[in-house]
């Protein structure tokens, strides 16, 4: 096994100690590990998927973070094709999230979801979708 370091905000630290806690892991090493295999097996999940697809993209993001309205604005007006509808609401007095319903070609809808993770102040995005050849 490699050894590696790494740097993490205080709180990230205690609330993933919690979580290794509440799930009865008796190494941090290991939760690493295994949040790091999840991590990479949702992101192949999400590399396979092919065709038309339904979903909602999750965006937690900083409110007050100089620009990242404008980006995030920028951003779904580039994929105006893929979004059909765009929810915002506070949580809290820092944070908002928004809720962006989107249908299109998962390449598309892919690549929507990585500009909003890579821009600065975006905390959180989360993509869940659905092909929509469902059963009849």
């Amino acid at each position: 096994m490699m050894r590696i370091s790494m740097s993490l905000p205080r709180k990230l630290l205690k609330d993933f100690d919690e979580v290794l806690q509440d799930r009865g892991y008796n190494s941090r090493s290991k939760g690493i590990r295994d949040a790091l295999q999840d991590y990479i097996l949702r992101y192949q999940w999400m590399r396979e998927m092919e065709g038309q697809r339904t979903g909602t993209i999750a965006v937690i993001f900083k409110y007050h973070y100089t620009g990242v309205l404008e980006d995030l604005v920028d951003i779904q007006h580039e994929f105006r094709k893929e979004i059909k509808a765009v929810m915002r609401m506070d949580i809290g007095e820092k944070y908002c999230q928004e809720v962006i319903v989107v249908r299109g070609d998962v390449k598309n809808i892919r690549n929507l979801t990585e500009k909003i993770k890579r821009l600065k102040g975006v905390e959180h995005v989360k993509l869940t979708s659905t092909s929509e050849n469902l059963p009849e």
